[in-house]
């Protein structure tokens, strides 16, 4: 079964750190654009950052950017999402996903920042930051 699945949800201080982990299986993901999406209580879901393959560049929110880090481990088949400096806005589950087809697309396309971009799905990840 293709699937990806998300790990090291967590519950802490506003300030702290965490780190979450995105383990493909059923085939490598390797050759795919992957991204994190959040989604607070009530609230649409919401781009979080990508790794674009074959560009070995990230793209954040603004929300994120500086805080959030995208990187991954392809020997793993692992997407990681290092988050430094959470803040209680945070609050969310968080989501990665896949584009299978990231092989297929131009250079030049439109970046990748819609929940629509993506075909694979993690089963969500819960980030909780209190004051």
């Amino acid at each position: 079964q293709v699937q990806l699945v998300e790990s090291g949800r967590g519950s802490v201080q506003a300030g702290a750190s965490l780190r979450l982990s995105c383990v493909g299986s059923g085939r490598t993901f390797s050759r795919d654009t992957m991204a994190w999406f959040r989604q607070a209580p009530g609230a649409d879901r919401e781009f979080v950052g990508f790794l674009k393959w074959p560009s070995v560049g990230t793209h954040y929110a603004e929300s994120v950017e500086g805080r959030f880090t995208i990187s991954r481990d392809n020997a793993k088949n692992t997407l990681y999402l290092q988050m430094n400096d959470l803040k209680p806005e945070d609050t969310a589950t968080c989501y990665c996903a896949a584009d299978s087809k990231s092989n297929l697309r131009s250079l030049f396309d439109r970046a990748p920042t819609r929940s629509s971009d993506y075909d694979t799905w993690g089963q969500g990840t819960q980030v909780t930051v209190f004051s």
